[in-house]
């Protein structure tokens, strides 16, 4: 009875709160103690003061530490799924000064398709995670290509890794859960930019391209970090997929 009550009560939005709270204070904690080596960072803002809006991506499993060094000055909206570890993702973004749009592949897509554009459009950068909610892990979607073949902006890819960090095996998307007091690596790739009249095949060269650019840095990273190798192409279970 009691863990029936308990189930319901983490359903809630006091518990959502409690819960994005607490993991704020942890990753804000874990990037103040990380001694941090910034690459491209500097870059991307001297970018945004050129196009005054960018793309950025990231994968599922570095999504934690990711919003860390954003500057709140400048808006970013991240496309975030509405189901309930979405709402929670909510709680976190908003404390690190980021926005979010409510969406996902398969629920209010066309909606938040329209509001992604007219985001970039009026000057504010959106964030996309393009091997999520369900996978597979490390590979991306066109959906991005899409954006910035349209809008013309750039779309650069950010990651990160920390000494000492877990590796959640058990989550299809392998998250790197980071400890306090180590070191870590926050990295930025180059920005790519989609031509307007690109073809199909065009699309798909530019999709593969950042994949690869992406992965080879967070694998790169990851090395000098000593965090094992992982893998790309991993999904969410059946029953992970069937609840959302």
């Amino acid at each position: 009875m009691k863990i029936t009550y308990l189930k319901k009560f983490l359903k809630t939005p006091i518990a959502e709160k409690i819960v994005g709270t607490f993991a704020y204070c942890y990753l804000k904690f874990v990037g103040l103690t990380t001694r941090w080596n910034v690459i491209g960072v500097k870059e991307v803002y001297d970018m945004l003061n050129k196009y005054d809006s960018m793309i950025v991506v990231g994968w599922h499993g570095r999504t934690l530490e990711m919003p860390y060094f954003w500057n709140k000055s400048r808006t970013l909206n991240a496309l975030v799924s509405p189901h309930r570890d979405g709402r929670i993702i909510v709680k976190i973004l908003e404390k690190f000064g980021i926005g979010h749009i409510s969406g996902s592949s398969n629920k209010n897509s066309t909606g938040a398709a329209f509001e992604l554009m007219n985001n970039l459009n009026n000057g504010n950068s959106i964030a996309i995670i393009p091997d999520g909610p369900l996978g597979p892990s490390m590979q991306m979607s066109l959906s991005p290509l899409f954006y910035a073949q349209k809008s013309g902006k750039p779309i650069v890819g950010i990651t990160y890794s920390i000494a000492g960090s877990f590796i959640i095996t058990k989550s299809w998307d392998n998250m790197l859960l980071p400890l306090p007091f180590h070191k870590g690596i926050y990295a930025i790739t180059k920005p790519f930019f989609v031509p307007k009249n690109a073809s199909k095949d065009e699309l798909e060269t530019f999709r593969k391209q950042i994949e690869n650019n992406l992965n080879e840095l967070t694998w790169k990273i990851d090395k000098e970090m000593g965090i094992p190798f992982i893998p790309q192409g991993t999904e969410a279970k059946k029953s992970r997929k069937n609840m959302l």
